[in-house]
C-alpha cells in the first residue's frame, strides 16, 4: 500500500496560527464533532465520503481528521486511490491542543 502523507497536530496548529487556511475535513460522527472541531474544518462523516466526492477538488490538498487518525487514514487511502491529494492528521483530536469550536 502506498504511503499516505501525514501532518502532525503541531504542524497543523502552526499553519493555522500563521494564518494559513488549509482544507480540513473532519470525518468523525455527529456526536463526536459536537464536542469540538478545529475551526475551519468541514464535517463529512467517514460513511458519507463516497457520496460527497464532488466536494473535493483534485488540485487541492485535504487534511483529514478523526479521533485518533485511524478512520481518517482509511479515508485518505480511499481518496488517494481516486486520485485526490490527501494528508492524514496523525494522533487525531486526542492529541489536538489547539482551539476548537
Amino acid at each position: 500500500m502506498e504511503e499516505i502523507k501525514t501532518i502532525t497536530t503541531e504542524e497543523l496548529k502552526k499553519k493555522l496560527e500563521a494564518g494559513e487556511k488549509p482544507e480540513m475535513v473532519d470525518v468523525r460522527e455527529d456526536h463526536e464533532v459536537a464536542m469540538g472541531m478545529i475551526p475551519g474544518a468541514k464535517h463529512i462523516k467517514m460513511g458519507d465520503i463516497p457520496a460527497h466526492l464532488d466536494y473535493f477538488d483534485k488540485d487541492k490538498e485535504y487534511i483529514f481528521i478523526c479521533r485518533s487518525s485511524g478512520r481518517s487514514g482509511n479515508v485518505c487511502h480511499y481518496l488517494h486511490e481516486q486520485g485526490y491529494k490527501v494528508r492524514n492528521m496523525v494522533g487525531g483530536m486526542l492529541e489536538w491542543t489547539g482551539e476548537t469550536e
